[in-house]
């Protein structure tokens, strides 16, 4: 199965959206999936719902951190590149969809930024656009993993 595939049923089965890039990518990161879902926990919902930076973005920059940041070593040159790569990211999110942050994203929806997460029913799979947004996350993180295999 692929990353796409993979996150998008991740995501039906009930982990948020930035769990299930992060899970998703877990064969490429070499982290446990059970770590992974904790350590991207916080992040789904626009980070902790509070509908800021969509969690499936905040999911691939998470993997993008793990393949190809920068460690303690401090070198400026590093973090630019680091940087440049999640914009490069983000954008190609942007491009498909017009933004990255989570409350416009889902604009036209009733959305709340309570901490209670609203129950995951068949009704909110057909109105919810979020399955779209994991698929593209994946792919575009894909894309870009094959495009710049990591040196590590």
């Amino acid at each position: 199965m692929d990353h796409a595939e993979k996150a998008v049923q991740l995501f039906v089965q009930g982990l948020n959206c930035a769990q299930s890039i992060f899970v998703a990518f877990s064969d490429v990161t070499g982290m446990d999936e059970d770590l992974a879902a904790r350590l991207s926990s916080s992040f789904g919902a626009g980070m902790g719902r509070m509908r800021e930076v969509c969690g499936t973005c905040s999911g691939m920059f998470m993997v993008a951190g793990i393949l190809y940041g920068r460690d303690i070593e401090k070198d400026d040159k590093l973090k630019a590149q680091h940087y440049k790569r999640i914009q490069e990211l983000a954008g190609q999110f942007r491009e498909k969809h017009g933004t990255i942050i989570c409350r416009e994203l889902l604009k036209g929806l009733s959305v709340t930024s309570t901490p209670v997460p609203e129950k995951r029913t068949e009704e909110y799979y057909k109105v919810r656009p979020c399955a779209v947004f994991v698929r593209t996350a994946a792919e575009v993180l894909d894309r870009y993993i094959a495009e710049n295999p990591p040196v590590r």
